[in-house]
């Protein structure tokens, strides 16, 4: 880790975990933050349902809710960059304290309830986005809707011309009864809406469905036949957790989902389930507790395509997606594999 970075990191460890996460979007903004730009090589370049990524290591939703940093974040070393959630509406989510660190269990816990400016503002700084990046956005409902299924299509329909790809976000556990929309005939009806306005757009991009990781196995091969019905691009594995196992840090108790190094495990083997009940034909981006380029290879070679980070970077700071991938290339060439793909679910037996 830079010492610049470490010592910023140090400071913004000083303030409450919001107002650091937008301490630190704001450097991010004003060109404060030394960048490593793009990071690539030909193992790492990797097809993702139709996509062509520079390097497997995406930055998952959440950091840039509002895709108020795209430019600087499609310079920071991932090959991905997925922002939102964004709903129909502006919201202001759930009240603060909203955001905690867990220090020593290397976690976080947040219960922001799709806190976002609405669709609207999300268009416009879309609309200029940097046309050299994958950039995506997580699609939510607003809490107070009288139809969230129809939310996530409006949002997709309304910004969809500006994207690369859309995840379909129904496991947040932070919006009351959201998850109820991952039941099989709940999530049949939302995706058809989804994929209606997918195919409405000049370019139809990928759909991805963004799932919780405390399902059962029952529920976990539900999700995947209804997947491969409605001609999802593929699954992501996974948001946050409700379980609190294991845990040390004084906040540890507080409401919301859990992140960071507690969910690999967790995340992990359902993902290596969703692989083995799709039998490797979807597209999986791994979700979970990665800190390093052995985490992002173990997701890897438990079945995901490519992969995506964030806790992580409340602890390691934002150059850790370039030492990510390149550990991974390193890792890649270890082993004999001339790219990502080759590597894609050769030891997910050990998982399940």
């Amino acid at each position: 880790m830079r010492a610049l970075e470490k010592l910023g990191l140090g400071l913004l460890h000083r303030v409450d975990p919001e107002t650091a996460h937008g301490l630190a979007l704001r450097a991010l903004r004003l060109g404060a933050v030394p960048l490593p730009g793009l990071v690539t090589s030909a193992r790492l370049r990797t097809e993702l349902a139709g996509l062509h990524l520079p390097n497997p290591v995406g930055l998952a939703a959440g950091f840039d809710k509002n895709a108020e940093a795209l430019r600087p974040l499609s310079r920071a070393g991932f090959g991905f960059v997925e922002v939102g959630a964004v709903t129909p509406r502006a919201q202001p989510g759930n009240p603060r304290p909203r955001l905690f660190r867990l220090s020593k269990d290397r976690a976080v816990i947040n219960r922001f309830g799709f806190n976002n400016d609405g669709m609207e503002a999300a268009a416009q700084r879309l609309a200029s986005r940097p046309r050299d990046a994958v950039i995506g956005l997580n699609l939510g409902a607003n809490k107070d809707s009288a139809d969230r299924a129809e939310d996530f299509a409006r949002v997709l329909a309304h910004c969809g011309r500006h994207l690369d790809f859309a995840t379909v976000n129904v496991s947040s556990p932070n919006t009351e009864k959201l998850r109820d929309l991952q039941g099989a005939e709940a999530l049949s009806g939302l995706l058809a809406g989804v994929m209606e306005a997918r195919d409405w757009l000049p370019n139809p991009i990928p759909v991805f469905l963004k799932i919780a990781p405390d399902l059962s196995d029952a529920e976990l091969s539900e999700i995947a036949d209804v997947a491969r019905a409605s001609c999802l691009s593929g699954i992501i594995a996974t948001n946050t957790t409700l379980s609190r196992d294991g845990l040390k840090s004084p906040a540890s108790n507080e409401a919301g989902g859990l992140s960071g190094a507690p969910l690999f495990e967790r995340s992990t083997r359902v993902l290596a389930k969703l692989s083995h009940l799709t039998g490797g034909d979807m597209p999986l981006i791994g979700v979970g507790g990665i800190a390093s380029a052995e985490d992002a290879y173990a997701k890897i070679r438990a079945g995901a395509s490519a992969v995506q980070l964030y806790s992580a970077l409340v602890y390691r700071g934002l150059s850790l997606a370039a030492e990510i991938a390149h550990g991974l290339d390193a890792l890649l060439a270890r082993d004999g594999y001339t790219c990502v793909a080759e590597a894609v679910g050769t030891k997910r037996e050990d998982w399940l």
